[in-house]
């Protein structure tokens, strides 16, 4: 079972990052997604990110060894490899039929399962605190679809199935996210994301079409570049962060990529209108989208928040009868 080193501040910074990085992502993915089909994005994506970390790991000698994994070990690998892929492909799926916005405040459904499922695999305990968090996070998105509740609930409109695909992405990236924080127990953070990347890049290889490259715009060949390192420094930086903080806090951390998101999609639709377009949500949708970021930080933080309050209350008592 892996555990964390306790370097919660380099954790917190790194958990930072990947906030950041993943709340840009979705901008820059919906330019390209115009001109090239999901697939292939991601296939490049992978290749060039698990290229650059092979050629890493090669120069300095810390190439990983499959035969310390057993057979335990290797259906991490496959288990890792299947969810990432699944979660990159249908993320992109979902996010032709959705705004960015949208698209990353649904995909904030992973966390939270992989915080639930965290719950379950690694022991950590289920606070009164925690279930409030889950019902401000419903209450949150009870409201954020507020313009478009009836459609999501009585009809399959284009709005509906992307929201679902999104979901499902979700639900598949939890699978990555606990194999992944297994396999640290083997490996470095670099070289599970080395293998998972050129892993989920063969695997999508008979379904990419690298010639679609010619067809993109000087901008959208620049943004392609760019979400291939911001794969690979974001989910370095997500591994990392799991290798130094409690899988908990990282998930709490990780509460705010909505929010980067939507204050992205504004500076960039004021700046560049012909490329970004603005979310058509009203404040009631905003307020949702807020309450979705409290419910899941409340919902990950709530037992170090509760040890905490114990903690000083101990202290306090102690204090008082001396």
């Amino acid at each position: 079972m892996h555990i964390s080193s306790g370097r919660w501040v380099y954790g917190l910074f790194l958990a930072l990052v990947t906030a950041v990085l993943w709340g840009v992502l979705p901008i820059w993915l919906k330019e390209v997604l115009q001109t090239m089909d999901p697939v292939t994005v991601t296939w490049y994506r992978l290749v060039v990110a698990g290229s650059l970390l092979f050629l890493y790991l090669g120069a300095n000698r810390r190439l990983p060894a499959f035969r310390p994994l057993g057979a335990r070990g290797r259906w991490l690998v496959v288990l890792a490899v299947g969810g990432l892929t699944g979660n990159y492909v249908f993320y992109l799926i979902g996010l032709k039929m959705l705004s960015p916005g949208t698209t990353q405040l649904v995909i904030q459904v992973a966390p939270v399962l992989f915080l639930l499922s965290s719950l379950f695999i690694f022991k950590e305990s289920f606070s009164l605190g925690q279930a409030f968090g889950l019902l401000v996070t419903i209450l949150g998105f009870g409201l954020f679809f507020n313009q478009r509740l009836e459609e999501l609930l009585t009809s399959m409109s284009q709005y509906t199935l992307g929201v679902l695909v999104i979901l499902l992405s979700a639900f598949v990236w939890t699978f990555y996210g606990l194999a992944q924080k297994q396999l640290l127990s083997h490996w470095s953070s670099a070289q599970v994301m080395m293998v998972i990347y050129l892993g989920c890049a063969a695997l999508l290889t008979p379904w990419a079409h690298p010639m679609e490259l010619l067809s993109l715009s000087p901008l959208q060949g620049w943004l392609l570049l760019a979400c291939c390192l911001n794969t690979l420094v974001a989910y370095g930086a997500f591994a990392e962060a799991l290798a130094h903080w409690e899988a908990s806090r990282v998930s709490a951390t990780l509460a705010v990529t909505p929010l980067v998101t939507f204050a992205s999609v504004a500076l960039c639709a004021g700046l560049w209108p012909d490329h970004v377009q603005p979310e058509e949500v009203n404040w009631i949708a905003y307020a949702g989208a807020l309450f979705v970021v409290l419910g899941s930080a409340l919902t990950a933080l709530a037992p170090s928040l509760l040890r905490s309050w114990r903690a000083r209350r101990a202290v306090t008592s102690l204090a008082s009868s001396e």
